[in-house]
């Protein structure tokens, strides 16, 4: 529940509307901005939710290569171009003492992690249906999988961590991730470039957020056998997160 409808999925819509729409608003309106924005954003996760047989079509051959064509060109174009030197960016914080101590609790607080678990049924699921029935198989194939992952974001991450270092020869700190993403983004493109990270997040939040639902649907199925079927919990699942999404994050009853 804490990697689906309590946190993740809601932060899934409310990280695109700050990036996409907040950006052009002025001091009022957020409040029914973000209710129109979420309403559309899960109404579209939930379309997709419901053909669950089709998810590997949805995010393996649809939402996937479309964000990593968007972030690649966007990081390509930084690392081609540096703002700054890394040598000369001295640490900051936390990250002055202890880097990668801090490095990977802030990694961890991404719940990347968590949410391999539920994703874990989602890959699985998809490998059955390419065809592979026996369970060593299939094993073997999700193991086969996770390594090529493991391998593609480790070079993601990596060009993404160096591209975010050089960004502080700007001489502009950003107090997160997002804010690093948009400074690069319009230093390189300007308004093109806003509207190329406002694409590329919103697909990326689109297809984690129809993972979630996917496969924390399939779990209650499989928890709750003489309970609501995979379309009712999908349907719970995504009006339950839009209701949370709208709340706010930072008033969530359920993360304190």
């Amino acid at each position: 529940l804490t990697i689906g409808p309590f946190f993740a999925i809601p932060r899934c819509a409310t990280v695109p509307f700050t990036v996409t729409v907040e950006p052009l608003m002025g001091e009022g309106g957020h409040t029914a901005a973000l209710a129109i924005f979420s309403l559309i954003f899960f109404a579209l996760v939930l379309a997709f939710s419901l053909k669950p047989g089709k998810i590997l079509t949805y995010v393996g051959k649809i939402f996937t290569p479309v964000f990593l064509v968007f972030l690649g060109a966007l990081t390509v174009i930084a690392l081609i171009n540096p703002m700054g030197d890394i040598s000369k960016m001295a640490p900051q914080g936390a990250y002055e003492s202890s880097a990668l101590f801090t490095g990977f609790i802030e990694g961890y607080n991404t719940m990347d992690a968590l949410a391999g678990l539920a994703f874990g049924i989602i890959i699985i699921n998809a490998v059955k249906d390419l065809g592979v029935e026996k369970p060593g198989d299939i094993a073997k194939s999700t193991v086969k999988s996770g390594v090529f992952t493991f391998i593609i974001m480790a070079v993601i991450y990596g060009a993404i961590t160096i591209a975010g270092a050089q960004s502080r020869g700007s001489g502009i700190m950003c107090s997160n991730g997002g804010e690093v993403l948009t400074l690069i983004a319009t230093s390189y493109l300007g308004k093109l470039g806003g509207i190329f990270l406002a694409v590329t997040v919103t697909v990326a939040c689109l297809k984690t957020s129809v993972g979630l639902v996917v496969s924390c649907s399939e779990t209650f199925v499989d928890m709750f056998p003489k309970g609501p079927k995979y379309r009712t919990w999908a349907v719970i699942f995504s009006c339950f997160s839009f209701l949370i999404a709208n709340i706010g994050l930072n008033s969530n009853p359920f993360i304190g």
